[in-house]
Order: structure tokens, then sequence, then C-alpha cells
């Protein structure tokens, strides 16, 4: 079943796009060199790929760390690492990121840090061939991939308004092109259509990006800026979740294609520090060349409603109610 806006998503795709995305997942990122040095820098999903090496830069430029991760011994080990390492300070929280109550409970900290956080990194993410559902009996890889990004930024924006410098930088993906037709906004949870590890993934990463449309709307002329980026052809771990053959094949021919993540961090850094793009808000990055997304991730109307929907979803609307009554 095609989304219900097809034929206004077909007549916006131009070859022209398509084309450019070709040509910048060619491109190295372009380096920042400017430390950053006592800057707090939160990471989640921060002992592996892209978020280890992404930690590794920000500390090897002076940046505390405050990283976001499920496993509490791989957490202790990164700390340990990189404060004897690079001398600078990494604390830790655990927190699973399929589940509504921990999602909140993490946000809810940070929300009361007495530390201004100068960049905020949502990195955490997941790829399941099989559908699951949480313990809140949400589709996992939503959740994990969105919901967990707008529950964080939801909870932290007024906070984040008031420091009137910040960045916020969600890794995104070229991956969100395979909701080539856009969200199905009624069945979120792939109940009537059949799931596919690739759509639920390109669900994802396109309701990031239409929730990126009016998170900037909130933080214009604030100082917040918030961005996408597509990390590039990278090798990560994500994936381990799934079956032996799925485990096998990654292994032994996706991987082999792929570059380190070590490319992902510099991106990642020159979005964070650089003076370059110290203004700009709003805008997908295939590493750090601005790209424009695919149609349906340029679409208004649906980035309003799916708001509404993770309001919903993510058991934000008393946090909405409470806001209100605070003003």
């Amino acid at each position: 079943m095609k989304n219900k806006k097809f034929a206004k998503y077909f007549r916006e795709y131009q070859w022209s796009n398509i084309l450019a995305m070709i040509r910048n997942n060619r491109a190295d990122p372009q380096i920042c060199t400017d430390d950053f040095n006592n800057k707090l820098v939160v990471i989640t999903g921060a002992t592996s790929g892209i978020g280890y090496h992404t930690a590794r830069k920000f500390a090897s430029h002076g940046a505390n760390l405050l990283c976001i991760n499920r496993n509490l011994q791989k957490s202790e080990a990164l700390c340990y690492e990189i404060e004897s390492e690079f001398g600078v300070k990494c604390n830790y929280k655990i927190a699973d990121l399929s589940n509504l109550k921990d999602i909140h409970r993490v946000a809810e900290e940070l929300l009361n840090l007495d530390t201004p956080i100068d960049v905020l990194i949502l990195n955490a993410g997941i790829y399941l061939t099989k559908k699951e559902l949480t313990s809140d009996g949400l589709e996992k890889v939503f959740v994990i991939q969105y919901l967990s990004t707008f529950i964080f930024n939801y909870i932290l924006k007024e906070k984040l308004k008031l420091q009137e410098k910040v960045r916020i930088i969600m890794v995104n993906s070229e991956g969100h092109r395979f909701a080539a037709w856009g969200l199905s906004l009624d069945d979120l949870n792939w109940e009537r259509h059949r799931y596919s590890g690739l759509k639920s993934y390109g669900y994802a990463k396109l309701a990031q990006l239409l929730s990126m449309i009016v998170f900037n709307e909130h933080f214009q002329k604030t100082g917040v800026t918030i961005n996408a980026m597509h990390p590039g052809a990278v090798k990560t771990e994500t994936g381990q979740e799934n079956g032996p053959v799925y485990r096998w094949f990654k292994r032994n021919f996706i991987d082999k294609t792929l570059k380190s993540p070590e490319i992902s961090a510099e991106a990642l850094y020159y979005l964070g520090v650089s003076k370059e793009v110290e203004a700009v808000s709003g805008k997908f990055f295939n590493l750090t060349t601005e790209e424009e997304p695919a149609p349906p991730a340029l679409d208004k109307e649906a980035a309003y409603e799916l708001w509404e929907k993770s309001l919903e979803s993510g058991g934000l609307n008393g946090h909405k109610q409470e806001m209100l009554l605070r003003n």
C-alpha cells in the first residue's frame, strides 16, 4: 500500500538530488582542528562504533563527556580509557533506549544538570530484520532510532534555549530514502503493512528528519541549532541483534566494503565545533556536505502530524501540560 501522498512526492523527486547523494558519498569530511576545552558533550550509544570514535575525538580536543549507554561494564571501561588517555572528565548514565521509562528518566537527569550541555549527539541506533516490540508495545527500531531522540529533544528544549548556545546533532542516514513515499502515520507500529528491516529503518530516520523541522522552528533565534547527518558507509556493530545468517553476511560481505567510523567522528566534530556551521540549523548533511533530503523529509504537514503522534506515543502529553502550567 502506497502512502496517500505518493503522487505529490513522485513529482518532487529530482535526479539531480540523487546524483548529488552519490557524489557526496565519495567525499571526505571537512576537518576542524579547533580545541573544545572544558565543554560538555553528551553522546548516546558511545561504547562502540561511531559513538566510541566520536567520544575519543571530542576528548582528544579537551571536551568532557557524558555518555548514555546500555552496558555498565563497557561504560566503565570507556570512561577509564578516556580519562586515562586524555585527562578529561568522562561520566556515564545507563539506560535502555527502547524503554520509555528509562528514556524519560535520563532525559530528566540531563534536564537537572548544573553544567550546561554544549553539544548533544543523538547517535544510538539499531537495525532489525524482524519486527520486535518493546516492553511498551512499540516497534523497537522506531523507538530507539527516532522516539528516544524526540523525547530527549522535547524534554530538554527549554533548558537548551536558556543556555543560548547549544548544538544538537542527530546521527541520521541516507537510509531515510528507503521510506520513499513517506510515513504511514496511521501504522507506525507495522500492524497492517509488511515489515522489513530496510523499511522500518527508513521510517525511523525519516521521522527524525521530520521532527527536525518542528524543533528547528522552536529553536529559531535562541542560539540552539539542530542538524542531522549521514555518517558515511562505515563499519559498526549495528545489526548484532539479528540472526546468525544476517551476522555472517554482514561480517563477510557488507563490513568488508565499509570504512572506519573515524570518518564519522571527524564529521561530527566538525558539525559540533566548527565556526563555519555555527549558525546553520535544520539541515541534513552527508558527513559535512549539506544535502537536500528526500521529498517526504521536507513535508511540513506530515511533520506537524507526526509531532502530535510522537507526544502521545512518547508519553509526553503530561509533560506538555506541565510546561504550560510553568509558563
